[in-house]
């Protein structure tokens, strides 16, 4: 469920077919629903792909020298551009926007505040209920075709930031008028959100007009979300999984583990393994400091969170200001193959690669704001190990026993390599005994982790057939889908194969230098 707490990395509630309700909240204890409101409880369900672990895999000890160890030093520079570290957190958003607010009029249930909706990748965390529905109808110009943008404080100015309240006590007017508040958590996702807000009305005002009226919001939804499914299969997944899974699962033998007979139209369900584990992959990913603009070359972290309006105040102001609108070119490599655009390519000291996948986390990662400032909760790797406790998810042993029974070839880590690992964390303070524990019963999180550290940085084995199952089923189960749709090919790319971020980025910002970098060099 999402709330206060969820939005900032804290309590996280899950209705869990078959088991109830688990969360926080319920101190980590199951609660069963009555029967007859878990048959009306919420289409938004999460599920098991896996065995149920036996709770409680390490003490709490345990977990804080883990976590310790994992926000000690940070990691080192990956492969892929930054940018696809909050690009991972806005599809997580996507797979999981609460809706309920949206259901203006309707009497919601205690289930249906669980989570109101289905995991799929439908956009519905940019497009809400869509225009025609009167709590969505905010985030739409008077047209009902084009989504809002808003105004940046200062020069250049409109389209640059998120729209906004604009009213009420300096708090009340910074909220970001978006379905998704989540959106506006720290300025790259919050600019992330507003690249999907131009590409959406770049792609209303190309429409052929031979689309009627009637039926142009409509089409404009189904040609973003069909490019947006497109980029994410075959930019996104290959850049955090092995390739082969990807095509594995796409292209060749589909779904092993996860729902592999469900009906296509049938409505999915989220795995926790998933959710609570392998797509916290981003986690290990974010950088400590970015090159952010010409204005700050080295931006912190918590500065990205300052200048958002749910996770800071703006900085003081009330719009974002304009000397803190992104490059993307400091996030996202437009030097790609096929792409000729010197004017976007930064030296690659103006560059920032996210961290490399594996067990390190940045340092920022481990102070996080909690109520009690002496609390482990601090540390967002204790947390991740603690939720994974609470909800008794398998361990990364029984996910290969479980995965191997389906018919996946998956490689089980050895004892040495869950230990030593390779360039990740550091393991050497904990005692012989909790290593013993560990190497039995290995997280699923940090077990994923440590699996892409024998994988160049990129999931592999059991992390990346969840990551890329879950992926396929939420295509499949969505409204405009690229699995059912198999003859669809992009059209908004350089080739009708080809679909990128970057390519989406330069259609959103119409191939301009001073609308991707608006600052200037």
């Amino acid at each position: 469920m999402a709330n206060a707490a969820a939005e900032r990395h804290g309590q996280e509630t899950f209705f869990v077919v078959d088991e109830g309700i688990i969360g926080d909240a319920l101190g980590g204890r199951q609660q069963t629903l009555p029967t007859a409101l878990e048959a009306n409880a919420p289409v938004f369900r999460f599920s098991r792909l896996g065995p149920k672990g036996t709770g409680k895999q390490l003490g709490e000890p345990n977990r804080r020298k883990i976590a310790t160890a994992m926000t000690a030093t940070g990691g080192t520079a990956g492969g892929m551009g930054a940018g696809f570290t909050y690009l991972g957190q806005f599809i997580d958003h996507d797979l999981t926007f609460d809706q309920s607010a949206l259901m203006e009029g309707v009497d919601v249930s205690p289930g249906d505040l669980v989570l109101a909706r289905s995991p799929t990748l439908d956009l519905d965390s940019l497009y809400g209920a869509g225009p025609g529905n009167p709590a969505s109808a905010q985030f739409y110009e008077a047209d009902g075709l084009h989504l809002r943008v808003g105004e940046a404080d200062g020069s250049p100015s409109q389209g640059f930031d998120l729209p906004r309240v604009g009213t009420g006590t300096p708090k009340e007017a910074r909220v970001a008028v978006i379905p998704d508040p989540r959106n506006d958590e720290n300025l790259a996702v919050a600019q992330t959100h507003l690249a999907m807000i131009r590409f959406h009305n770049r792609v209303v005002d190309t429409l052929p007009s031979s689309v009627p009226a009637a039926q142009r919001f409509r089409e404009a939804r189904k040609i973003v979300t069909k490019h947006y499914q497109w980029m994410i299969r075959t930019d996104y997944l290959p850049k955090i999984c092995t390739p082969a899974v990807v095509n594995d699962v796409f292209n060749k033998n589909k779904r092993k583990a996860f729902e592999p007979n469900k009906a296509p139209t049938t409505v999915p369900t989220m795995p926790l393994e998933f959710s609570v584990a392998a797509f916290r992959l981003g986690h290990s990913m974010i950088r400590g400091h970015y090159n952010w603009n010409k204005n700050f070359p080295n931006a912190t972290l918590e500065q990205l969170f300052q200048f958002a309006a749910l996770g800071g105040d703006l900085g003081g102001g009330l719009r974002l200001p304009s000397i803190w609108i992104a490059d993307f070119r400091h996030l996202y490599n437009f030097g790609a193959t096929g792409i000729s655009r010197p004017d976007l390519v930064v030296p690659p000291a103006k560059f920032n690669k996210a961290l490399r996948i594996d067990t390190r986390l940045a340092h920022f990662l481990s102070t996080l704001p909690v109520v009690t400032d002496a609390s482990p909760a601090n540390n967002l790797a204790f947390r991740n190990l603690t939720r994974a406790n609470m909800v008794k998810l398998a361990t990364g042993q029984q996910m290969v026993t479980f995965l191997k029974s389906k018919g996946v070839n998956v490689t089980k880590l050895t004892n040495t390599q869950i230990r030593d690992g390779q360039n990740g964390a550091d393991l050497s303070a904990l005692t012989a005994a909790q290593r013993t524990q560990l190497l039995a019963k290995t997280p699923l999180w940090f077990y994923c982790l440590r699996e892409a550290e024998f994988n160049n940085g990129k999931l592999g084995g059991v992390g990346a057939r969840i990551v890329v199952e879950t992926f396929h089923r939420a295509m499949e189960g969505a409204r405009f889908s690229i699995v059912r749709d198999t003859a669809f090919r992009p059209h908004l790319g350089p080739n009708n194969t080809t679909f990128r971020m970057v390519d989406l980025l330069l259609f959103a910002f119409e191939g301009k230098k001073n609308l991707l970098a608006p600052t200037g060099d």
